[in-house]
């Protein structure tokens, strides 16, 4: 039996620590550009199975009801209404349903886990799945504006103002799903939010506003895509005032940086659990 000597035992004591410490050092966190890429990258071939159904479902939704409201609607600013409503209802369907759906099954998993290893910000998380999810939307949106308008009769030559609308109302319903998903202590509760907030979006967003009480268009006001709705629906008219379009699409944008903010808390605070 060999006899280590004292020195060599608190030399050992002493080193161990160190290399402990260094081992432990991790190099610096991923740029918030690259790691969004990654995440956007990974999403979207992860979703790309479901992508047809999905689109099948959204359009098919938002289409019977654009051929439903025909029947009451005939024409002027309440057509304009319905088929934007309709066009925003796919952004909705998306964005709230599938997307709070998605992150509270990942909560339940622990799905979550698996990125909170990774040295990613979690704006980039949020921010990646919600743009994989809200990229899916484009072609069903424009199929249903389109139909829409061939519907009832109204010029398809302000359509590309859909570019602007689908990724800011999409951003602003993108961060209240994903934030449902997160702070719901169950999955289905999730699904329940996120049902429940698409079914908003389609009374509230597709009927005429003139046609609703006061305290339904309260409502209607506090809801997100509704102003996506509103900026689409001021470009049928013969003059449209640019402006205020610019001024809905803002508050797009100012309530999609606050929902995405909300939903990047709530998966720090979901990620830790």
């Amino acid at each position: 039996m060999s006899v280590v000597p004292a020195e060599v035992r608190t030399g050992a004591v002493r080193t161990v620590p160190e290399q402990a410490r260094r081992a432990v050092e991790l190099g610096p966190p991923a740029r918030f550009g690259p790691s969004l890429a990654a995440v956007y990258r990974a999403q979207l071939s992860r979703a790309r199975v479901a992508r047809i159904p999905l689109l099948f479902v959204a359009v098919f939704q938002s289409v019977g009801i654009a051929v439903m409201m025909r029947g009451v609607v005939d024409g002027g600013p309440e057509a304009w209404a319905v088929v934007a409503g309709s066009s925003v209802l796919v952004v909705a369907y998306v964005a709230l349903n599938l997307l709070s759906q998605y992150f509270g099954q990942l909560r339940a998993s622990g799905g979550l886990d698996h990125y909170a290893t990774l040295p990613v910000p979690p704006a980039a998380v949020v921010l990646g799945a919600a743009a994989a999810y809200a990229s899916f939307t484009v072609p069903g949106t424009l199929v249903t504006a389109l139909f829409g308008c061939a519907l009832f009769g109204l010029p398809v030559s302000n359509l590309w103002v859909l570019l602007a609308v689908i990724p800011l109302a999409g951003a602003a319903l993108s961060g209240v799903g994903a934030a449902c998903g997160l702070l719901a202590p169950r999955p289905e509760l999730a699904t329940l939010l996120g049902q429940l907030g698409m079914s908003a979006a389609l009374l509230l967003g597709v009927l005429p506003a003139d046609r609703m009480p006061g305290l339904v268009r309260l409502a209607r006001d506090l809801l997100p895509s509704t102003y996506g709705v509103e900026a689409y629906a001021r470009t049928f008219g013969p003059h449209p005032d640019w402006a205020v379009v610019l001024a809905d699409l803002g508050v797009c944008a100012g309530v999609g940086v606050i929902s995405l903010a909300v939903a990047t808390r709530a998966y720090r605070r979901a990620a830790v659990r």
